[in-house]
Parts: structure tokens; sequence; C-alpha cells
């Protein structure tokens, strides 16, 4: 027991562990930033240098201690507690486990535990925090702003229509029933997820402005679009594919090919994702930016769930919708088609299409992706803002296996053949490379032959 701890003092805080000199109420704020995230240990008779001190322990100590933290918590929490010998110097170890119902509070105040800091939680953060408890989100609570006077009838029908026909079935029950079903009426009263996918007309909580852009002050054509979200995704479509040059290809075929500047795929998954995971809860306004070389879709509200860009880019995460009950709608009406695959496929789709990967990042108070036409930004690529491609999208691999790895981790799913066109090295090169690292058991290729992909370990 003892080798583990000495090995984690001298790895330093993290987040899930803390070092303390003495007991005070700041390890109490850390017992509530453990249990609001993964859990933790705060070692008491540590200091900041990671020096040894010990405690000096009363017969009662240990119990006044985890009287002290049951009190002052609420929910109330009870630690493990245990004392540990190491150079002849007491040590504490308070071990807190994860908490099944968040969060939890110190004094009123909510911590959670954020890399090696405790994070002061915001209203917003402590209310998802709930939500997840509870196992629900946002839009799944009624709405008491609006009533069935808001919401169309019409767009009840067209929706109901389409997942009818996309799960080949038809329901018996009337439309409120179908609604009541799905949770989106509850107590006789709409839910937020009601209103946003049937509002009659205007809606203030959906605002989306869409901009044709000649430079980054002349605007030559927008659209403002604050409808129900079903409606909101054709017309953002049908506004960006006016804005998209295309290319007319004459095959064999009776009809001609075309072929617009940025695959079409892509960018319907880009504005999907926003429309479902945006936190309308955020007074600001989605908007999606098209350039002569670019298209920038921004969106209020920061990823969810704690979800970092690198998670979200290596595919290994959890899928946690903001709003499941406007994502599951859109699952049944097969406008998604499955939780947290969407972004592998948006790059997928452009590699294959011969463009570069997106670069996704959070940008101001919310989160930001710009796909590009031909080449990327090399000052935003190489500056590292978004990590999500690395200089080998457009400069090769310098750094060989290193940058293999570090490309891989950051792309994930491609095969061979797309690593090789997308970093331009020599098929036998990257070869080499790709069984190094799978000797050294970094990566590993998932899938079938002809759809699977690397990933990193």
């Amino acid at each position: 027991m003892i080798l583990p701890i000495i090995e984690q003092i001298q790895q330093g805080e993290s987040d899930h562990l803390e070092f303390k000199s003495s007991f005070q109420k700041e390890v109490i704020e850390s017992v509530v930033a453990f249990a609001n995230a993964k859990g933790g240990m705060v070692v008491i008779g540590i200091d900041d240098k990671q020096q040894i001190l010990g405690v000096n322990l009363g017969v009662e100590t240990l119990k006044d201690w985890q009287n002290q933290i049951k009190n002052s918590t609420y929910p109330q929490t009870i630690p493990d507690i245990d004392v540990i010998d190491i150079e002849g110097k007491q040590l504490v170890l308070i071990r807190i486990q994860e908490q099944p119902i968040k969060p939890i509070a110190y004094k009123q105040r909510y911590f959670k535990r954020i890399r090696n800091a405790n994070h002061l939680m915001s209203l917003d953060e402590i209310a998802n925090e709930h939500l997840k408890t509870l196992n629900a989100s946002w839009d799944y609570y009624i709405d008491t702003r609006h009533d069935f006077n808001d919401i169309s009838q019409d767009k009840i029908v067209s929706l109901i229509q389409r997942i009818e026909r996309h799960q080949h079935k038809q329901f018996d029950d009337d439309l409120f029933g179908i609604l009541r079903k799905y949770e989106l009426i509850k107590d006789d009263k709409l839910t937020w997820a009601a209103y946003l996918l049937f509002v009659d007309n205007f809606s203030a909580i959906t605002p989306l402005q869409i901009g044709r852009f000649k430079s980054n002050i002349s605007i030559i054509d927008n659209i403002d679009i604050a409808t129900d979200l079903p409606t909101q995704v054709d017309t953002a479509l049908d506004f960006i594919r006016k804005h998209l040059m295309v290319e007319f290809i004459i095959t064999g075929a009776a009809e001609r090919t075309e072929r617009y500047d940025y695959p079409l795929d892509a960018i319907r998954e880009i504005v999907i994702n926003m429309i479902v995971h945006r936190d309308y809860q955020d007074s600001g306004v989605s908007i999606i930016k098209i350039f002569d070389e670019r298209i920038e879709f921004f969106n209020p509200g920061k990823l969810y769930g704690d979800l970092t860009v690198e998670q979200l880019l290596s595919g290994q995460y959890s899928s946690k919708p903001r709003n499941r009950a406007i994502a599951n709608m859109f699952k049944e009406a097969g406008i998604i088609e499955r939780y947290g695959s969407g972004i592998a496929r948006i790059c997928n789709i452009c590699l294959d299409y011969g463009i570069p990967v997106p670069i996704f990042e959070e940008f101001q108070h919310g989160f930001r992706v710009t796909v590009y036409k031909n080449g990327v930004d090399e000052g935003r690529v190489n500056g590292g803002v978004s990590g999500s491609v690395s200089g080998g999208v457009s400069g090769g691999v310098s750094g060989g296996v290193a940058e293999l790895l570090n490309f891989i981790t950051n792309t994930p799913g491609l095969n061979a053949r797309q690593l090789v066109a997308q970093l331009n090295q020599p098929q036998r090169t990257l070869e080499r490379w790709l069984k190094q690292l799978k000797e050294e058991q970094k990566i590993e290729y998932r899938g079938s032959s002809k759809t699977g992909g690397y990933y990193a370990k």
C-alpha cells in the first residue's frame, strides 16, 4: 500500500490527488470537489513542495475530522480515512468516491475537481450536474413560458410522419398521446423539447444567423433563422448549399454528377450537431460564416459534461447529449444516425473528399468548427489552436513516428491508404511507422479491413 502512495506523491497533484499540510477548510473543499468529479484522495501531512511533514494525531482527531466533513457537506458525505507511516511520519489519507447524487455542497458552495485544482461551479454547472444525476436533461423539463398555442400541430404531424417513414411503422395513438410517450408532454404541459421542436412562428431562444462573407467585414447575403429545430436544419442547409461552388462532372452515366467544393454530408452533420447539442439556456446566437476559402460554425455553450476537445477528437469518450429529448427525436426520425459518432464521421468524409480535417476548438464562450476548402491556415495549425490536425495535414510528417502517433490520436479511424494521402508520405515508410507503433502497443486497428482504421490506445 505504501509504495503506490509514494509513487503518487512523486507524480504530484492531479485530478485525483491533493496535498495539504494540515486539516483546514480547504480539505473539505477538496473532498467536495472530488465527490462531484470522479473521486480522489487528499493526503494530509505534505506541503506544496511535496515535502513529507507528517501530522500529530490525538485519540479523537480522525473522528473529529470525519464529523466536520459530514456535518458541513450537503448531501452529507462520509469519506474513508486511513493513517500510514512514511519515513517515520504519519500521513492521513482521505479517500472520496464519486457520489451518486450530485452536486455536493460545502457551506452552500459547490466545487468540482478539474485537473489539479478545485473549480467553483457556476449556476449552469450546478444545474447540469443535478440533471445528470437524475438521468435527465434540461429539455425534458416543463416549459413554464409557453403553452399549446405556441406550437404548430402541422409540425407535430410532419415529424411523426417522418418517424413512421424512417422506422416503417404507424402510430395508433393521437398526436398528443404520441408526444406523451416520448415525454415531450408532462402533466399536460409542454416540455422545452416540445416547444423547440414544434414552435409555430418566431422563437427567441433558437436564433441562428448565417452570412456569406467576402471578407471579415464585408457581407453579401445573410439569413436569420429563429424557428423550430427541424425546419432550422433544412433552411440552414439550403442557404449554405446556395452559396457553395459546384462543379458538374460529365461521366458515362445518363445524368451529370455534381461536386460541391465541400462535402454536403459533412456540412449536414456539422449543422445537425450544432442544433442538437447547442446550449439553449445560453443567450448567445449560433452563427455560420461562409467565406471564399472556409466555413465557420459557432455555437454558444462549451462542450458538455466535462468533455475536452482532445477527448472529442480521439473518440475516447461516452456520448452524453446536452439535450437528450431533442437528440432522441432527431434519432427517431433518422435525422441523426447514432449518438457519439458524428465527429469521426465528419473527419472521414472530409478526408475521403480530399479536403483537410476540420478544426474543432473551444472559442470565447462557445465551440467552433472550421472547414477549409483546400488548405488549412498554417498559423492556426502550427500554433496548436485546435490540436485536431497537427502539422501533418499540409506539410507532411517531419517528426516521423511521434508525429504519426499524434496525428492518429487527434484524427482517429483512418486506414493506411487515407493516412498516406493525408500525410503525403511514401506508403512503405508509413507502413513501417504503423508497424512500429503497433509493436509498441501505442495504436490498434479497429473494424473490418475495408471500413476500419487506426486508433491510439
